[in-house]
């Protein structure tokens, strides 16, 4: 497995593509000194950036990412967001733990919500709920569980017959679904740029610039890239799934590559096919199952299949999701996609982060686990607040708790193997 420290992408994204052109910031090219210095400006990294400023707006702050920023793992997600948290264990201790989540989550969310209003952000975001459905026995008694969740956490939702999904979306594929009013959906490369955008000039942004390698020197830690070098007081490692590739948290979590595809506009006729509302998003029952979009009335996202490690053949996950695309619309079975691609994801074993400080001056978030709008943002502004020691230092971790070991390999990519496998047959029809 390549020890690259950050991903190197085989396709552009797709939601990058449908923007105009931008000329990225221009790269670290001298040796500089700060007081903050963040790697990898995703949602994490954005909102940590965000936050040291306004607790500390006299500090040199610098913020670094290996790719174009529209281009790397946040731009990739499949755009949706929200503060609520459901899990999928009906039991009362869970719901309790939810309702603890989601009060950490709504706060932060709303930080963000404010960051958009109040710059202007265009990312098309629409406040359309969030459907979550089942094509099977099993993920309907699945879904039936978080029904007990949002009961008991008074969440407003509606229950979905067959015929009411088939409504939504212009299939008959799924048996049961669940309308949740508190989601959001957007375009995540836009919600990118316009966040790159609304940061403080004071704040120092560069792009295609990877750190290659940490190390600590006196009081000091140092971050070399190819073309120049950082200095600084404190480092936060906001590159999730990569932070074990610059020799920390090693144990803690693992690169996972996931798949998406944004097909051709769709005629008028096809478009009749797809359900009545131009903007909906469907989460699956099952963790490996398909996500699925309707995009500006237009297009249809689907998101699906995983790999450990490395990223696949872009060509070939684009069979396997248009089949799990054909398989829901079967007289759209001639509409290709215009885009596909990978993106990375950082996985932990009990769905954790990890979040905190590692040693002196050295700081890490990790592990959002495919939830990266509003977790990664959470987790990221909270973040600063412990750096700058500001509120409760335990807050996060006795609400989130923390990331628990994870094998070494060979073992990891063995038992990653085994469970993808059961996992896919467990899932069946939901992807």
């Amino acid at each position: 497995m390549s020890k690259q420290t950050y991903p190197n992408y085989k396709n552009t994204c797709g939601w990058t593509s449908l923007l105009t052109p931008r000329t990225p910031n221009a790269a670290l090219a001298k040796d500089i000194i700060v007081d903050y210095a963040i790697i990898g400006a995703g949602f994490t990294g954005i909102a940590a950036a965000h936050r040291l400023f306004e607790l500390d707006n006299q500090a040199k702050i610098a913020l670094v990412d290996a790719s174009n920023i529209d281009e790397g793992s946040s731009a990739r997600n499949s755009g949706f967001t929200g503060a609520e948290i459901i899990p999928r264990n009906v039991k009362p201790k869970s719901a309790a733990k939810a309702m603890k989540q989601t009060h950490l989550m709504r706060e932060s969310f709303n930080w963000l919500l404010e960051i958009i209003k109040s710059h202007g952000i265009d990312c098309d975001m629409h406040h359309v709920g969030t459907i979550r459905g089942a094509a099977t026995d099993k993920g309907e008694a699945s879904l039936r569980k978080v029904l007990e969740i949002a009961k008991a956490n008074e969440i407003t939702h509606r229950v979905l017959t067959r015929k009411d999904m088939q409504e939504h979306t212009g299939s008959d594929y799924y048996q049961f679904g669940l309308h949740f009013d508190y989601g959001h959906l957007l375009q995540p490369a836009a919600l990118m740029r316009g966040l790159i955008d609304s940061l403080p000039q004071d704040i120092a942004l560069y792009e295609n610039t990877p750190v290659t390698k940490l190390s600590r020197d006196g009081d000091a830690w140092v971050l070399i890239s190819p073309n120049g070098t950082l200095r600084a007081k404190n480092v936060i490692l906001a590159n999730n799934a990569f932070i074990p590739h610059l020799g920390y948290l090693k144990l803690r979590m693992t690169i996972i590559y996931t798949y998406a595809t944004l097909t051709r506009p769709l005629t008028k006729s096809e478009q009749a096919q797809v359900g009545r509302n131009a903007n909906w998003g469907l989460l699956p029952s099952h963790r490996l199952g398909s996500t699925i979009r309707r995009i500006e009335g237009d297009r249809i996202m689907v998101r699906s299949q995983y790999s450990h490690g490395i990223e696949l053949d872009n060509q070939k996950m684009a069979e396997d999701l248009h089949h799990s695309m054909t398989r829901r619309w079967p007289k759209l079975s001639h509409v290709d996609f215009d885009y596909i691609w990978g993106g990375t994801t950082s996985f932990t074993m009990n769905g954790a982060p990890w979040w905190g400080k590692i040693t002196d001056g050295l700081y890490a978030s990790a592990g959002c686990n495919g939830s990266g709008i509003a977790k990664g943002t959470m987790l990221g502004r909270n973040l600063a607040d412990l750096i700058c020691n500001n509120g409760d230092p335990n807050r996060v971790p006795n609400a989130m708790g923390t990331a628990s070991i994870i094998a070494p390999e060979p073992f990891r990519s063995i038992g990653f193997k085994i469970m993808s496998t059961l996992g896919k047959r467990e899932a069946g029809r939901e992807i």
